[in-house]
């Protein structure tokens, strides 16, 4: 009479909904008993990402008081908060600290067992080490989980998918690629988490190309310079100095905007946050939602967000920075509120706002390089290293606050796109660039190879070609100036998609009829995470959330007291899943 439960996934999201299947199990279950299957190559808790064999030199992207896996009253569910420490409050870690991956690892560990020790007596956790390769079974009846190396299924009343980032098979383009590489001889990596990537064909002294300058080219960069026996050395007239080993390769990194994501912020926030939601909220969203037509996210959704971020950002310039306006902020308000279209607004910032240095420009943000050249390519070291620098100034000073509230604003707008279901892969990218980026210190260590002639930058709008037996790079940045090399590396996670997912799980689940966004992600309930049909119809016993679904989330982890959509997710399937159980048990009890 046990009622059997699988979990696909015991990383963050998989931890994260059993710590809310612990947290609501006392009011919504009340069966006979329950084995709760975690299907994971992986450890649980840390799972893939987080895992403990990896290099000690790649660190978190997010300070430790930044990370928790606990809810708190911020978080707009149904079920119970139950409030657990910080990574830095567990760890006993400085605040601003970024960790390396394999303390949050620890820490992931810690919850999980926290998660498994709060479950009732009568509910026991089961890990399995397996891939899970489908999932089958009608949809009123229970679910068959094939596992890898295992001849006979899991049975399960219930199934949750929550995957993290997959592998892909590549496209068109990465196969063209990596089909010239293995006619002529040369190397090519295509998308992937860089730990997992062999980096050994990456040959001493020799140029290689890289396109993507985000957070897999920071991990690339390090585990290429220091994870090959460099240093970086502090007390250098302009920041770190690197010294080599000579095992290090030259790396010329290039991308769509030719330069690094923004850097983390480096000081706290002090007084009033902005109060948001103000123009996209809840009322908003289910307007959106409501259209008899759909929506278009550049027509309808992107003027929402750019008022909402303009609001954050001129309510802290405004009310922290006043001797910098022209305008009282009531007034500002008022107008801007009232202000129907850009150029309206545009024409209030620029009486109100005299230096423009004080104005928010996202298109700008966005596109740095858009109409920059450079008469060399060393000019245009010279020029992308001041780009950095000033943005690392920037970022450091208390005195640019509004860049933090504009922070505080994308959070709240994730929060709010999330229950759109699939918007397009721009805004996800956006995001990161501005919100997401590197620490620092990494940005730093950055200049540092650039001086040391081992970094070197290509530009925006960088083209890869293979041709004459080699790969060759240029950018319109720099008229003129290519680079050739037999080594390619695209430094990037794999886009998330269902069609050409290498994992037969989501294959399988596709050709038996599950539906799939435009962009390729797997179409869900945003109410609960159920899995939706091509006819849009909710299976009733097969639920996923995460990175390959279309209400995919920020990051894996949330900076406490900021209403967490992950958290509201995995509680609102917890709830879900525990209801149906109970409900299941009611209707055998009935017969």
């Amino acid at each position: 009479m046990r009622q059997q439960l699988v979990i696909v996934g015991a990383g963050p999201r998989g931890t994260g909904i059993l710590e809310r299947l612990a947290a609501n199990a006392p009011e919504l279950y009340a069966g006979p008993g329950l084995d709760i299957h975690l299907v994971d190559p992986h450890p649980p808790g840390g799972g893939r990402i987080w895992r403990q064999e990896q290099s000690p030199l790649l660190w978190m992207n997010s300070q430790a008081e930044d990370v928790t896996m606990f809810t708190d009253d911020t978080v707009a569910m149904a079920g119970p908060v139950r409030e657990g420490p910080t990574l830095h409050e567990w760890a006993g870690l400085d605040g601003r600290t970024f960790p390396d991956r394999r303390l949050q690892g620890r820490y992931l560990r810690w919850v999980y067992e926290q998660a498994c020790a709060g479950l009732p007596s009568n509910v026991t956790v089961h890990h399995h080490p397996h891939r899970a390769l489908r999932v089958g079974g009608p949809r009123e009846g229970r679910q068959q989980v094939w596992l890898e190396g295992r001849p006979r299924p899991l049975a399960a009343d219930l199934v949750i998918l929550a995957l993290g980032h997959q592998d892909t098979e590549l496209d068109a383009e990465q196969s063209a690629l990596a089909e010239y590489a293995r006619e002529h001889g040369l190397v090519h990596l295509p998308p992937d988490f860089t730990a997992d990537s062999d980096l050994s064909p990456l040959r001493p002294g020799e140029p290689v190309l890289v396109r993507g300058f985000g957070l897999a080219f920071v991990d690339l960069m390090v585990l290429l310079t220091e994870g090959r026996g460099g240093r970086f050395e502090t007390g250098g007239p302009d920041g770190p100095v690197y010294v080599p080993s000579g095992r290090e390769p030259v790396l010329y990194v290039g991308s769509r905007r030719g330069v690094p994501y923004h850097s983390k912020i480096g000081y706290d926030w002090t007084g009033d946050r902005p109060p948001l939601p103000r123009f996209l909220g809840p009322a908003e969203v289910e307007a959106l939602l409501a259209r008899p037509g759909g929506f278009d996210f550049r027509r309808d959704v992107w003027p929402l967000v750019e008022k909402e971020l303009g609001f954050a950002h001129y309510h802290r310039l405004f009310t922290a920075h006043p001797g910098r306006t022209a305008m009282a902020w009531a007034d500002f308000e008022e107008k801007y509120a009232a202000a129907e279209d850009p150029a309206e607004t545009r024409a209030l910032v620029a009486v109100a706002v005299p230096d423009p240095a004080d104005r928010l420009d996202l298109a700008a943000l966005d596109h740095p390089l858009d109409g920059v050249r450079y008469a060399s390519h060393d000019d245009f070291q010279e020029g992308l290293r001041s780009y950095v620098e000033a943005d690392l100034e920037r970022r450091h000073d208390p005195a640019r606050s509004q860049d933090l509230s504009v922070f505080l604003g994308l959070l709240s707008v994730y929060g709010q796109l999330v229950r759109l279901g699939d918007i397009g892969t721009w805004w996800h990218g956006f995001f990161s660039y501005l919100a997401s980026g590197p620490p620092g210190p990494r940005l730093r260590q950055m200049l540092a190879l650039s001086r040391a002639g081992l970094l070197r930058f290509v530009g925006a709008g960088m083209t890869v070609t293979a041709e004459d037996g080699v790969f060759r790079a240029a950018s319109p940045t720099v008229p003129g100036f290519s680079v050739e090399a037999r080594a390619l590396v695209e430094a990037r996670l794999p886009e998330p998609t269902v069609g050409r997912a290498r994992d037969s799980l989501l294959r399988e689940l596709y050709a038996d009829g599950a539906a799939e966004t435009p962009d390729g992600l797997l179409r869900v309930d945003p109410g609960d995470g159920r899995i939706l049909d091509r006819a849009g119809r909710p299976h009733p016993r097969r639920f996923a959330l995460g990175p390959h679904t279309e209400t995919r989330t920020a990051g894996a982890f949330t900076r406490p007291r900021t209403g967490g959509p992950a958290f509201r997710q995995n509680d609102a399937t917890a709830r879900a899943v525990l209801a149906f159980l109970s409900g299941s048990l009611a209707k055998e009890l009935v017969r």
